[in-house]
């Protein structure tokens, strides 16, 4: 299960990294393309200018409202769990920042990290019938 896991968030940091420097090398290889027909500030200037103009789209994209989302407020669950998942379910960039925030307040406190894992653990072994020992 956590070989598994480890695989999947070791897949991702490849695909995210692959993808930084891919956006990196695309807006050096515009600079260097504009720099050839303009100065290297203009070229700089018109360099940003496009990748801004790329995110303010990519933004206006992902994270518009639709007019269905005044109907679905009726449907919200009670209680936090349930909130959280409705939220998540709606709007899964919120959900996806919200998960990466929570790993890095578990990577950042060790001890945190293991009253999680105690956690997970104990319930499996609660599932499959197995109590714990005390000496």
């Amino acid at each position: 299960m956590f070989r598994g896991l480890i695989k999947r968030v070791v897949a991702t940091a490849v695909v995210a990294a692959s993808a930084f420097l891919a956006v990196v090398f695309l807006g050096l290889a515009i600079f260097y393309a504009l720099s050839l027909a303009m100065t290297p500030l203009g070229a700089a200037a018109a360099t940003f200018g496009l990748f801004a103009l790329v995110a303010l789209v990519t933004a206006l994209v992902f994270l518009r409202g639709d007019s269905r989302d005044d109907e679905d407020e009726d449907d919200e669950p009670e209680g936090l769990l349930g909130k959280v998942i409705h939220i998540v379910r709606d709007r899964p960039v919120i959900g996806a920042v919200g998960g990466l925030g929570a790993l890095f307040l578990l990577l950042r406190n060790p001890a945190l990290a293991a009253i999680v894992a105690s956690m997970v653990t104990e319930r499996k072994l609660d599932e499959r019938g197995y109590r714990r020992r005390r000496r």
